[in-house]
């Protein structure tokens, strides 16, 4: 077996192609309960025709519920990696993610999507960074988009609950992170408590995309294949910036702010306006806050570049890259248009920064 693997010779052509490509993982985020397994057991028992590796990420303080995790078909439990008849492949692991997704990569070829699972408590953003920060690991792979399952029944009691000083709302941050928001046993509440559900994962992130479900049953399309953080993405958000006016309230919550302000920034003075904000955290409120930016993504006009700009950041790290889009090509003048989600955010300031790194 080893020699046959080591012949290039007896490897198809087609599998040198698929080799080549980059496999797109998503990541699959929820609290405690909300369907996360349902919705992973949902995927592996479809025929998607798409050969899935499945990694559920048992790292941290999961529950019982959590540890007992091990994808189930037929009531069998699965541990370590087996491969389904339909071609998924299943792998149940205890550390962060990160080597379960370098051996993985171990069976490139037998796979063309790999979905992540976090446990209920934990903040998929520091998952999603390994992909920025491992330079090895992300000429293999790329990070498609985050999707987030709530209860509808307890989605408010989580989201709202207030945390000691220092401490995270991990719901509320699931749901300020997500590309995708699945609101899940919907039939477990009224219309009007759907509507409050509805209104609150809204108010905290402005630009996701919300499916309602029951048993986690999603069309894949909606979850898959999303392209949330590279430049294919560029002309939906284009749209999504044009269309929404933001939350521009100042408050201790997690909310969504916007702004559009017409004009070029230098790359440099665009860089150093981001790490101001995500680094060195010295942007404060009219409270005295210093604003904490839990995902920030962006639209940009760099002076000197013929094309629009994607900015996309997750906490402290961010990615600038050029889009297909050109200024030129499109129906608008040049203009920055901006989206922050986070905590004490302050749009009036905000602007008036961005507009003053404009200047410098």
């Amino acid at each position: 077996m080893e020699d046959e693997e080591d012949c290039p010779e007896l490897v198809p052509i087609t599998d040198i192609t698929q080799d080549e490509k980059k496999i797109p993982v998503t990541i699959i985020t929820g609290y405690l309960g909300a369907g996360k397994t349902t919705l992973l057991n949902y995927i592996l028992t479809e025929q998607h025709n798409k050969r899935i590796a499945v990694i559920i990420n048992e790292f941290g303080e999961g529950s019982a519920v959590e540890k007992s995790l091990a994808i189930s078909q037929a009531g069998e439990l699965y541990e370590e990696w087996l491969e389904l008849r339909n071609g998924c492949l299943c792998c149940s692991v205890k550390d962060n993610g990160l080597k379960a997704i370098e051996n993985l990569m171990q069976k490139k070829g037998k796979f063309d999507y790999i979905l992540l699972e976090t446990t209920g408590l934990a903040d998929p953003g520091a998952v999603a960074s390994m992909f920025w920060v491992d330079a090895e690991l992300g000429s293999d792979i790329y990070l498609d988009g985050i999707v987030s399952v709530v209860d509808a029944k307890y989605a408010l009691q989580h989201i709202q609950e207030e945390k000691p000083e220092g401490l995270i709302n991990e719901a509320a941050r699931q749901v300020a992170l997500a590309d995708v928001l699945i609101i899940n046993k919907t039939d477990l509440v009224s219309e009007e408590k759907l509507d409050a559900v509805r209104s609150a994962v809204s108010f905290i992130n402005g630009f996701v995309k919300i499916l309602e479900t029951q048993r986690s049953r999603v069309d894949l399309m909606d979850i898959l294949d999303l392209h949330a953080f590279d430049s294919l993405s560029g002309r939906s958000l284009q749209d999504k910036l044009v269309t929404s006016t933001g939350h521009p309230h100042l408050d201790k919550s997690i909310v969504t702010v916007t702004f559009e302000v017409p004009g070029s920034i230098s790359e440099e003075n665009l860089n150093l306006f981001i790490q101001n904000l995500l680094w060195e955290k010295n942007v404060i409120n009219m409270t005295g806050n210093a604003m904490e930016v839990i995902r920030l993504k962006g639209l940009v006009s760099v002076t000197d570049k013929p094309q629009q700009v994607i900015l996309q950041g997750v906490h402290e790290l961010y990615d600038l890259e050029e889009t297909q889009i050109s200024w030129q090509d499109s129906n608008d003048s040049r203009v920055n248009r901006m989206v922050f989600i986070g905590r004490h955010l302050d749009k009036k300031i905000l602007v008036q920064l961005f507009r003053s790194a404009m200047k410098s």
